[in-house]
């Protein structure tokens, strides 16, 4: 009886130790899985942060609520303004809740200070459903050396000690297989006894209520990062999706890899922000954004990113610079619809890029933001596509903005600048023409640089005052040095300059310090920079003709100027632009517009000029049509001046 008693304790005691070691490694899981949950929480929690734009703090209580359970939350500014604070219920599992803090875990709130948003969140998370459960089984476990100490009553002493030895070793071997890898270990639970089968089935409870929490935990993680990298306005992946989409499967695919990049400018964001509130602004956002999908998803495999608040980026694998300049004229068509119902200016200006397999990300950026620099030089929701052989290398990164910068400084500084002359040759004896002066920029190296791409990163960096200057004092210097002037010369002007008062000022003054030049210059400035702002272009017509000089008004009907406009502003010769000009001869449209364009701008006294005459065909079929001059490489190419 005595030996028996001693077995009964013995067996009690090793119950006890089980229950003990149980706890132990209960314990240790529950505050590792607490603590990855609570650090895998925190980095998913400030990626919400970092990418919250609205500036409410409710909508952003309610983004971390959809993913999150907080104990407590409290969101205010960094001077201490609180914004939000929300409490949950006391504390339940109190037993874990001291066996977790005895082992070294703290539940102390967390606090995530962010000075970009001006946000200071302090919170603690809800472990509450998840300790409950524990603590139920933990109060199993407690109950179990009571059932372990009767097993030897019921079994032989022999077969007891050497069962549950082995019982032990099943326990201990499938506890520590499923420490290691909860999610891919399936334990052998026919490695136990049948005759402990209860103690079977609360491990197989156990694993698969753990399995079950890590699998929550690690799809809340990836829930999480998705949001992290979507945006709210939206819905598209962000910049940071982007760059991490571009790097996978761009930068590392094969050697033959190709397509098209484009970047869409939604210029008329901060203006709506500022004039109809953020609402307007962020439902332009998603009309922009549902037009570029639209579009998009007609082309295989495309992908369509928000980069900032502004910009969105579109990815078109395998197809040529044809195929995107179709998508632009689509997306331009669009855009020209919503601007009609909508009453803006405009609505997005879009810059395209070619690349190849292993293109760096930073210059293909560089090259299609150039591009939108381009297209806003032309008309309302323009677009502009930068090929690969287009002058030269635009590519490099030596031609980032600071790069631009000191080459456009350099062209001012040293005059790096050299003028050509283009005729515009009249139709008849009684038309009145003149030779438009072409500009080229040169570097250091005496290398050309692409006009238009000079230009419009003058424009972006503001320089295109100064060099609007340097352009029109070369000019009426060669004039007069080469004695030439009884010609007529015309000089291009930019938007900027017609709308600037300083400009105005100094042209005036520069005009009649050489009155018998200004007589025969005729200044050209397009149909939409004139467009912008009627009332400084009027001022700015009324001094050039009070200087003796004329104006042009160039790239003539791609805008939706009436005719009223024109005798307002009383301009002396249009430009019809190029597109009306090409394959004339076979587009009875073309034929007809031009035409009735030609026969109005008589009637009030403006003479009307063809640009881009590239056929004799062509220049006879505008002569039909009573042309006043033609100018293009068919009739004469640019030659010094």
């Amino acid at each position: 009886m005595r030996i028996f008693r001693s077995l009964l304790l013995a067996q009690l005691l090793a119950a006890v130790i089980l229950v003990i070691t149980l706890l132990i490694t209960l314990v240790f899981y529950t505050q590792k899985l607490l603590d990855n949950r609570e650090r895998d929480s925190r980095v998913a929690i400030e990626q919400v942060i970092s990418h919250h734009l609205s500036g409410d703090p409710k909508i952003l209580s309610r983004q971390l609520d959809r993913s999150f359970q907080f104990s407590n939350l409290r969101i205010s500014q960094l001077d201490g303004t609180v914004l939000h604070e929300q409490n949950s219920p006391p504390r339940q599992a109190a037993l874990m809740f001291w066996l977790l803090e005895k082992a070294g875990s703290s539940f102390r709130p967390e606090t995530i200070r962010n000075t970009e948003q001006d946000i200071l969140l302090s919170y603690q998370l809800n472990h509450q459903s998840s300790l409950v459960l524990l603590q139920q089984f933990a109060l199993v476990l407690v109950l179990l050396p009571f059932l372990l100490g009767w097993i030897p009553i019921l079994f032989a002493r022999g077969s007891l000690s050497r069962s549950y030895r082995r019982t032990t070793e099943s326990i201990n071997s499938l506890i520590d297989s499923f420490i290691k890898d909860p999610l891919k270990t399936q334990p052998d639970w026919q490695s136990l006894p049948d005759e402990f089968a209860d103690i079977n089935l609360a491990l197989q409870k156990l694993a698969s209520f753990s399995q079950k929490q890590f699998k929550d935990m690690t799809s809340s993680a990836q829930q999480i990062a998705e949001e992290a990298y979507k945006d709210p306005v939206t819905g598209l992946p962000n910049r940071n999706r982007f760059v991490q989409f571009y790097e996978e499967q761009f930068k590392l695919s094969e050697q033959n890899e190709f397509g098209v990049f484009a970047i869409t400018r939604c210029t008329e964001l901060q203006g709506l922000n500022q004039t109809r509130g953020y609402q307007e602004g962020d439902e332009y956002i998603k009309e922009v954004s549902t037009i570029i999908n639209k579009v998009a998803d007609t082309y295989n495999a495309s992908r369509v990113f928000r980069l900032n608040s502004s910009d969105f980026a579109i990815l078109l694998p395998r197809i040529t610079s044809k195929e995107a300049e179709n998508f632009a004229l689509q997306l331009q068509s669009r855009f020209n619809e919503y601007q009609k119902l909508s009453e803006l200016d405009s609505v997005a200006y879009t810059g395209l890029a070619t690349y190849e397999s292993g293109k760096a990300l930073g210059e293909l950026l560089a090259i299609a933001d150039t591009s939108i620099s381009l297209a806003q030089t032309k008309q309302s929701n323009a677009w502009h596509i930068q090929k690969e052989s287009a002058g030269l290398d635009m590519s490099s990164s030596s031609y980032g903005n600071q790069n631009w910068r000191n080459v456009i400084e350099d062209v001012l500084t040293n005059n790096r600048i050299s003028l050509l002359v283009q005729l515009i040759q009249p139709s008849n004896r009684s038309a009145k023409a003149y030779s438009e002066v072409l500009v080229r920029f040169k570097t250091v190296e005496n290398q050309v640089l692409p006009t238009a791409s000079f230009l419009a990163m003058a424009e972006k960096l503001d320089k295109i005052i100064a060099v609007d200057r340097l352009i029109i004092e070369t000019a009426l210097t060669t004039i007069k040095n080469k004695n030439l002037q009884d010609q007529y010369f015309g000089l291009n002007i930019s938007a900027r300059c017609v709308h600037d008062d300083q400009f105005i000022i100094w042209l005036e003054r520069r005009l009649l310090k050489d009155a018998h030049i200004a007589s025969r210059l005729i200044f050209e400035v397009s149909e939409f920079g004139l467009q912008q702002n009627l009332k400084t272009s009027k001022r700015f017509i009324d001094m050039v003709h009070r200087a003796g000089s004329r104006i042009t008004v160039e790239k003539f009907g791609v805008g939706i100027t009436s005719f009223k406009f024109f005798r307002e502003l009383k301009p002396d010769f249009v430009k019809m632009d190029g597109s009306y000009t090409r394959h004339i001869d076979d587009d009875k449209n073309n034929q007809y517009f031009m035409r009735l364009m030609i026969d109005l701008a008589h009637r009030i006294g403006v003479g009307v000029f063809a640009e881009s005459v590239e056929t004799q065909e062509e220049k006879h079929m505008l002569e039909s049509l009573f042309i006043d001059g033609n100018q293009g490489y068919y009739i004469g190419k640019p030659t010094p001046i």
